[in-house]
């Protein structure tokens, strides 16, 4: 809901929750160019006409769905408070991230085609990665405070080029590929690369 609007009773935040999570069933079944309002409206067995009472367009509901998706992927895909070492902590990020990714890989399939020729949904895409950089960034700026990762590193852009390799490394491997037998050997591979490229001390 937009600052300044009516707040909902509760009825119509129940009738809004099951707009959303109709979106996305639909969405996922037919991709977001062949859904029409009037399929999310009868899948979430909602009267057409109510679906504008809380969102003005399909894209807006897209939005909606797009940005429970990226806070649940980064609340996952980032550095987890402090643990062991700081490879088991990349090694916890790396499979939890995945677990995550693996939830919404479908969803995920149809929003990196949708941000290709939509800058609203492109810009909500790099908010939620900038958020993810920068705990990722602040973890590694305290790692070279206390002498584990080479002080030359730049932290920002170390973060950013570590993320893109898992991100699009899961997007290839849970969207592109049909035999995920070998996910366990890629994960290993994912904190490998990313403690190596740390300098870090590989996880007991």
């Amino acid at each position: 809901m937009q600052s300044g609007e009516t707040p909902l009773t509760e009825r119509g935040a129940r009738t809004r929750e099951k707009l959303v999570v109709a979106a996305r069933e639909v969405f996922e079944e037919r991709g977001f160019l062949d859904t029409r309002v009037a399929h999310i409206a009868r899948h979430a067995k909602v009267a057409y006409g109510s679906f504008y009472r809380y969102f003005p367009t399909k894209e807006a509901i897209f939005l909606e769905v797009a940005d429970r998706l990226f806070a649940d992927m980064t609340d996952h895909g980032v550095l987890p408070s402090p643990g062991p070492s700081p490879a088991a902590r990349i090694r916890r990020a790396n499979r939890a991230y995945y677990e995550a990714y693996l939830r919404n890989a479908r969803m995920m399939a149809i929003i990196e085609q949708v941000a290709t020729f939509n800058e609203d949904f492109k810009e909500l895409r790099r908010k939620h990665r900038a958020v993810s950089v920068a705990r990722s960034a602040r973890a590694i700026e305290r790692w070279q405070s206390e002498g584990l990762v080479d002080a030359s590193l730049d932290p920002e852009m170390t973060a950013r080029a570590l993320a893109a390799m898992v991100d699009h490394s899961l997007y290839l491997w849970l969207v592109q590929e049909e035999d995920h037998a070998g996910t366990e050997r890629l994960l290993d591979t994912l904190d490998a690369l990313n403690i190596r490229a740390l300098g870090l001390a590989p996880a007991p």
